[in-house]
């Protein structure tokens, strides 16, 4: 399990001032992270290196447990995170250095203890652009995330409020969310 505590609250916006707004995505309701691609986030192929998309989803991940209740004070108060449990990436296409990237988030799904999302990332021309409502991901990741009580060790009912605010945001899933990676036959 990996939980979402690596950046502060607000600094799911990559590189700038963390307490920047990064607006709201008036499709979903929930903000939109933005990043430029950085020299360093660069592989040996040319190109951005997968560790950076988990990166740029996580800090997106963070923006939609802010919105929902699941900050920094909740987490400090009541002992209680979410924790990704399993994930599903899908890179789509290249993105090179400098780009300017925007992360859409969806909520697919809301129980009493878990939640099943996914992000969208597109590059956009310049900063504080928004992707066409026609544009294509460059990448996507679908993930399931359990509320834990971290001193109990265990999972626990979302609070009320959280419960009501994820199954207030939850949409129809995109076409390509549930999907598994393809079985490889055995050579022969």
């Amino acid at each position: 399990m990996s939980a979402h505590t690596h950046s502060q609250d607000t600094g799911h916006h990559v590189d700038t001032d963390p307490e920047d707004d990064t607006g709201q995505d008036t499709a979903t309701g929930l903000p939109l992270s933005r990043s430029t691609v950085r020299p360093e986030w660069i592989d040996y192929n040319g190109h951005m290196s997968e560790a950076f998309y988990v990166l740029v989803f996580g800090y997106a991940t963070d923006a939609m447990m802010i919105e929902t209740g699941l900050h920094a004070g909740y987490r400090e108060r009541t002992g209680c995170s979410l924790y990704t449990v399993e994930s599903h990436l899908r890179y789509l296409r290249d993105v090179p250095e400098g780009a300017h990237l925007v992360i859409r988030t969806r909520l697919l799904g809301a129980d009493a203890k878990k939640a099943r999302f996914c992000h969208e990332l597109y590059v956009v021309d310049a900063p504080d652009d928004v992707p066409e409502p026609e544009a294509a991901p460059v990448a996507t990741s679908e993930l399931l995330a359990l509320h834990v009580d971290q001193r109990a060790g265990r999972t626990a009912p979302f609070p009320d409020s959280v419960r009501e605010r994820l199954t207030s945001l939850v949409e129809p899933a995109p076409e390509w969310a549930g999907r598994s990676i393809a079985e490889v036959p055995a050579a022969r």
